[in-house]
């Protein structure tokens, strides 16, 4: 524990050098993990198989390629990221100009999780590298096959002071989040994130929160129903469904709802196989616990599809369960596994009363092909982000920040929202030496306040 200290201390005298405020050295960082991550493909797939057994196209098109995009985008956009902005001046401040200043926070700390844990620890690290930081990274302890990749990765191109890795479990949490950071990105589930917050209130540290939640996916009876079910399967079932922006439950028009299960059941043997508890390219449970937690959810309702397991290898097959209510143990709970709860519905004013009464979720997806009903649940819902007519896509953008909204989190990141994240604006305003009004000064007059009212009109 003497290490973390150790290691925090020296990253607050190396940031105090100035070393990382240069664009030039910020750039040459990001391209130093590019160019890890291309030499180390291999070895980067070979962990993500051990953790979660991904494919490698999977593991290329949900972590590495996401990263290396940012890292792009990044070093693409960061001179006019970093430039000072001039902004209006009120002219009862005449003559003078006002301009917003970005800054690095300083040392910043981020916690990652297991489920997609090469991108999830390295897109938020990019951010706070291309802000000015130094970084203290936290990987989780239930990937430790990527967590030692990344450990690896940053030991041999960072030096410690600058950004360094903390392996552990739960003591080394513990511990991190007694120091004082300039910042804190957190993402996870919501009751670690709760312990996060409060942790940082001590110091009155800023914190992003990537949480989670139930996101809900709704189709309408106006959908294109074998292009919804071909989207839903493949988002709901990416990563065994250990995605926190997985739709977690279905709600679909009582008169499609036949048809779409059909579709449904098509689309999970086309794209995983008869049994898909036994492919080889689709992802396991992470852990134990995990397993035993997912088949207890598969208790409830009538299950449509699926519902196969494999003991020795920790998959589920996809399983779709219908004959569920809102008081069903399945939707008490974010399910992070891959099981679709389903319930049906008539009308969408009813979804919409639904999923306003619960937690607002990280993500939600509508498939419909009317104008009118997108715009009523783009108006009459809060959440995260989503899709129209397709699922989980929105977060994989640069172009497009990406973050939850109460108890699925606060803060966004990805793209220019991530230089944003790590940077402190401070607002200056350059007064002129060549006229000094007294408008302003002691002893008032009548006038003086005639005058004010008047600018101000």
């Amino acid at each position: 524990m003497n290490n973390i200290n150790e290691i925090i201390k020296a990253q607050r005298a190396y940031y105090d050098t100035g070393a990382t405020r240069s664009l030039s050295f910020r750039k040459e960082q990001l391209q130093k993990m590019r160019r890890w991550i291309h030499a180390h493909e291999e070895e980067i797939y070979e962990a993500l198989r051990k953790d979660l057994n991904k494919a490698p196209f999977e593991a290329y098109a949900t972590e590495m390629g996401i990263v290396l995009e940012e890292i792009k985008y990044a070093c693409s956009h960061l001179n006019g990221w970093a430039r000072p902005k001039r902004v209006l001046t009120p002219i009862t401040q005449f003559p003078s100009a006002c301009f917003r200043y970005p800054e690095p926070y300083g040392v910043v700390l981020v916690m990652s999780p297991w489920n997609y844990p090469f991108q999830l620890t390295l897109a938020p690290l990019v951010g706070a590298l291309s802000a000015g930081n130094c970084a203290v990274v936290k990987p989780s302890a239930y990937s430790p096959a990527t967590s030692a990749v990344i450990a690896k990765m940053i030991g041999e191109i960072y030096p410690k002071q600058y950004v360094s890795v903390v392996l552990g479990g739960r003591e080394e949490n513990k511990e991190l989040l007694n120091q004082r950071f300039d910042y804190i990105f957190f993402t996870g589930g919501v009751t670690v994130g709760k312990l996060v917050m409060e942790s940082a209130s001590k110091y009155l540290t800023p914190v992003t929160l990537e949480l989670g939640g139930k996101s809900p996916c709704i189709v309408d009876e106006t959908a294109n129903i074998k292009l919804a079910a071909k989207r839903l399967v493949w988002g709901k079932f990416l990563n065994a469904g250990q995605t926190c922006v997985a739709p977690d439950y279905l709600f679909v028009h009582k008169s499609v709802k036949d048809a779409l299960l059909g579709e449904i059941k098509k689309q999970i043997k086309a794209m995983f196989g008869e049994q898909p508890e036994k492919n080889p390219d689709y992802p396991k449970i992470i852990n134990d616990k995990h397993f035993a937690r997912l088949q207890g959810l598969m208790k409830d309702g009538h299950i449509v599809t699926g519902g196969q397991i494999n003991e020795e290898t920790r998959q589920i097959a996809p399983t779709v369960i219908e004959d569920i209510t809102g008081n069903s143990p399945v939707m008490q709970e974010e399910i992070f596994g891959p099981i679709l709860p389903v319930m049906e519905f008539t009308d969408l004013a009813q979804v919409i009363e639904f999923v306003n009464k619960r937690e607002k979720p990280l993500a939600l997806y509508f498939f419909t092909t009317k104008k009118e009903r997108e715009k009523l649940i783009l108006s009459r819902v809060s959440y995260g982000g989503g899709c129209i007519n397709d699922t989980v896509v929105h977060l994989a953008t640069s172009y497009m920040p990406f973050g939850g909204v109460g108890g699925s989190g606060m803060g966004q990141y990805h793209g220019k929202e991530s230089f944003e994240t790590f940077s402190h604006r401070k607002s200056i305003m350059k007064k002129s030496l060549l006229i000094d009004i007294p408008l302003r000064y002691a002893p008032y007059k009548d006038l003086y306040l005639k005058v004010l009212k008047l600018i101000q009109k």
